[in-house]
């Protein structure tokens, strides 16, 4: 069942008040209609497809957030003419391009009707990422309204992960994220890191608009890749322009830079629509110390008197709770009140429980210990050996191995006789059994052979004398 938007056609300010239906909310599409009447579907962007509750429970927003109850806008979307959403475009100070049509405009109701209370909390969690954002945008010089991109690629969700693997606000894949210095092992994932992510971002859509030379062709291959555009350049007769490649597009590419351009009016606008942004009440600020040893969060958290989920949330990079500082010296991030105190207590947080949390071992024994066999069950093995070579063609083989075997007694008792040096520890041997075969004791072959315990392996030399 798709979403509807059912109209009550009164002219109220120069504006008519909608009222939202009802509706599924698991669309992941939405559907525009031209001029001629035809109908076309557009895949929405994953975030868009984000409920108000999943964005809520994010470490920040459940933590940092709550309703501005001084905020007393009634619950309704205004819709306006097309002109007054036209004016309000172009009055946004940017650098990109940020047209309208009929497809912009359904992204702008999208985010203005359905998901209003979703842009209630991005409104409330700008204030923790937009300064990062900004700060790398400018390190590489490029337009701040790039700032808006993780609003349609993760929600402003740092852990967000995609159906197809994309993860942090930035919604990084794998190869890319390599390719721009983010490390991603099994226990550091860098995507997940609001400034490293947002530096590998910036750095990304510099080397992308090198190879276009336009913003919506840049954010339109932020979506699917260079390589996608390109072949849609290529279909449309060497067409640069989004909206003349446009029919080439994957579906949901075809909705990404409408998407953006609704971000951005609905992150400038939200005012005009009702929406009241969560107040935000920012964290303290941080800092970070490097450490040079394997630390568990659990840890840092005890020896500190902080909250687990918070020292989580401050380093969303580690995938398991451990700062692999081992390896390499690592970053934790902390609150900056608690620096010196982390400093104070470093040997305190390294000793507390690091067998239970750290339980990785550096050092194993192998267990040498033989299995021991009853002289029943091998003399039992051997004749089934035995006779299993008496089967056609076997017999000669057989008694020509047996004259070998007997030979080996024969050089065996010699050796002995002889007073050998050396003999070789058989199956199901043990010290005592061999001390008794040789004329010796175990006492005797343990300090010849340097043996502590009794454990001797089936095939190893053991010295006599």
């Amino acid at each position: 069942m798709k979403k509807t938007l059912v109209l009550i056609a009164t002219a109220i300010l120069g504006f008519t008040t909608p009222v939202l239906a009802q509706s599924d909310d698991n669309e992941t599409e939405i559907t525009v209609t031209d001029a001629q009447g035809k109908k076309e579907i557009i895949d929405l962007p994953e975030a868009m497809t984000s409920d108000y509750d999943s964005l809520l429970s994010v470490y920040n927003s459940k933590t940092y957030l709550k309703v501005n109850t001084e905020c007393n806008m009634p619950d309704v979307n205004p819709v306006y003419d097309k002109e007054v959403y036209k004016e309000r475009l172009a009055r946004i100070p940017s650098v990109i391009e940020l047209p309208y049509n009929d497809v912009v405009q359904k992204f702008i109701d999208r985010y203005s009707g359905h998901l209003r209370r979703s842009v209630s909390i991005m409104l409330g969690a700008q204030n923790f990422y937009m300064p990062t954002f900004e700060e790398a945008l400018e390190a590489y010089g490029l337009p701040l309204e790039l700032k808006y991109l993780p609003v349609i690629e993760s929600a402003l969700n740092p852990n967000a992960v995609s159906r197809v693997g994309a993860t942090g606000l930035w919604q990084f894949m794998l190869t890319t994220g390599k390719r721009y210095g983010l490390e991603v092992n099994s226990l550091v994932d860098e995507r997940r890191d609001p400034v490293r992510a947002s530096y590998a971002a910036a750095h990304y859509l510099r080397d992308l608009y090198k190879i276009f030379g336009d913003w919506n062709l840049v954010i339109a291959a932020y979506n699917c890749g260079p390589e996608t555009i390109n072949k849609a350049i290529h279909r449309s007769n060497g067409a640069t322009d989004y909206w003349q490649i446009y029919p080439y597009l994957p579906k949901e590419t075809r909705g990404y830079v409408p998407a953006f351009i609704a971000a951005n009016y609905i992150m400038t606008y939200y005012c005009d629509h009702n929406i009241c942004p969560m107040q935000a009440d920012l964290p303290s600020k941080t800092d970070t110390v490097v450490v040079n040893r394997d630390v568990h969060f659990e840890q840092v958290a005890k020896v500190l008197g902080m909250d687990f989920d918070q020292v989580k949330q401050l380093n969303p990079q580690y995938r398991r709770n451990i700062v692999n500082g081992s390896t390499r010296p690592m970053a934790l991030r902390l609150p900056a009140t608690l620096v010196g105190k982390f400093i104070d207590n470093e040997d305190s947080i390294y000793a507390y429980r690091p067998d239970e949390l750290l339980s990785k071992r550096t050092e194993v024994e192998v267990n040498e210990d033989m299995p021991t066999y009853s002289r029943r069950s091998v003399s039992q093995s051997r004749s089934s050996v035995s006779s299993s070579g008496n089967s056609k063609g076997g017999k000669a083989k057989n008694s020509k191995n047996g004259r070998k075997g007997k030979k080996g007694k024969k050089d065996r008792a010699s050796s002995r006789s002889k007073g050998g040096r050396n003999v070789t520890i058989r199956n199901g041997d043990t010290l005592s059994e061999i001390a008794k075969r040789n004329g010796t004791t175990v006492k005797k072959l343990k300090k010849l052979n340097g043996i502590s315990g009794s454990s001797i392996r089936a095939g190893k030399k053991i010295r006599i004398k």
